[in-house]
């Protein structure tokens, strides 16, 4: 099964080809376009010029993935009322339509069996537009389309076994990554998956800039969300926290470094600190570390740092890496926390992360050390991130193994929850 996936449920627009067979995924194509630096100026996405991007974005990208890809094609012809219907189609989307049209015309139809879209969470302008574009595709070159629930993707992404790491432990695997961390910056992505088989329940911990929560899978398309950030998620409080530093967004990368660099250090920072602000002590609560819930919250930990930053008098580059550690430690304390009572709470067999934030290398190494007897799945780091592939996987996985059917009415849904498929 050919799978063309699209991805446009916030600032980047991925698009990915795969051959999915049984338990492999051959990725065929791994597109990448981040709209980051523009949005920087904002501190945080703009929804309305995210839509724009994708909208420009999206036909050059396919054009990229299609060129790695090196389908079959089979013999295609632009008729008049397949553009009337198209245009008609795209009416709030005239940039893309104009695109497409000329892609259209200049191109064979390529091999797929079908389309799987993000069709939420997220900014909803921003997924309309990648919704759009699936429709306008399966018109065009006749092909079905599978919905995908983005925080699904999320954890299926971390199901993919490199073949190549097939028999190394989870920690060497979790060093492999680290070492990807450092020397691999591009989007490539072109290799053999395995899909992984896990026993049920499982927990999965998402973690991103959007969302915080903890999700019990019963199988792959049943889950039941069993705890959630009730205010900022993990992500995002990394960013805001960034900004009382004086990092721009997205700042949470700079936190993280800031962090490392009080845990590398020979010096005593925290002696330091006391000597120039005999008042200020660098302790952060952990937010509902002890309910009886598995709910997050992250924005009194935001708030405690402003009180902090406020109280000290002469801002050091030493003090600034002291009250990062502080609060990523923790945020780390809490995560792991009410990942362990999960786990214990529904017995479960795994646990699988997935989302932006489980790049954070003390998480990673904490999560693993803290639960020495559950299967503990991480994805490759690059699909960490927003991607189609873990999306293309999701769909295959949706119509494979859950008993799902083929979507004919998508609409963006920014608030859309994980449930049975």
């Amino acid at each position: 099964m050919i799978i063309l996936a699209i991805e446009t449920s916030c600032d980047e627009t991925a698009i990915s080809i795969l051959d999915c067979e049984k338990d492999t995924v051959n990725v065929l194509a791994h597109e990448i376009n981040s709209q980051i630096e523009l949005h920087k100026e904002f501190g945080g996405v703009y929804p309305n010029l995210a839509r724009r991007e994708h909208g420009l974005n999206c036909v050059p990208v396919l054009e990229q993935a299609l060129e790695n890809a090196k389908l079959p094609i089979e013999d295609f012809l632009m008729t008049e009322d397949l553009k009337n219907e198209l245009q008609k189609m795209m009416e709030r989307e005239p940039v893309l339509f104009e695109l497409l049209i000329n892609f259209l015309n200049k191109t064979q139809k390529p091999k797929f069996d079908a389309i799987a879209v993000t069709e939420g969470p997220g900014l909803e302008p921003a997924l309309w537009v990648g919704i759009t574009f699936a429709k306008a595709l399966s018109l065009a070159w006749n092909l079905p389309i599978i919905s995908v629930n983005h925080m699904e993707g999320h954890i299926v992404s971390a199901l993919l076994e490199n073949t190549t790491q097939k028999n190394s432990n989870l920690d060497s695997r979790i060093r492999e990554n680290n070492k990807r961390d450092e020397e691999d910056k591009g989007n490539n992505l072109e290799t053999i998956f395995q899909i992984q088989e896990i026993k049920f329940p499982a927990i999965s911990l998402l973690v991103s800039g959007g969302h915080t929560e903890l999700v019990k899978i019963d199988s792959i398309g049943n889950y039941e969300v069993v705890g959630r950030t009730r205010d900022d998620a993990v992500g995002e409080a990394f960013d805001k926290v960034a900004r009382l530093l004086g990092y721009p967004y997205p700042g949470g990368p700079e936190v993280s470094a800031l962090a490392e660099k009080a845990r590398n250090s020979k010096h005593e920072i925290r002696n330091n600190i006391k000597i120039q602000n005999d008042k200020t002590e660098i302790k952060l609560p952990r937010p509902m570390l002890h309910s009886k819930d598995l709910d997050f919250s992250f924005s009194g930990i935001k708030t405690a740092v402003l009180y902090m930053i406020q109280k000290i008098s002469v801002m050091t580059e030493e003090i600034k890496m002291e009250i990062a550690k502080e609060f990523e430690d923790a945020v780390i304390e809490v995560l792991v926390a009410k990942t362990k009572k999960a786990i214990e709470t529904y017995g479960a067999k795994t646990l699988i992360v997935g989302g932006g934030v489980i790049a954070n290398k003390p998480l990673r190494k904490t999560l693993v050390d803290s639960l020495p007897q559950t299967k503990v799945l991480i994805p490759n780091i690059k699909l960490t991130t927003d991607n189609a592939t873990m999306i293309g996987v999701a769909g295959y996985l949706k119509i494979n193994r859950s008993n799902s059917t083929y979507s004919t009415d998508l609409r963006a849904q920014g608030g859309m929850s994980l449930g049975k498929n």
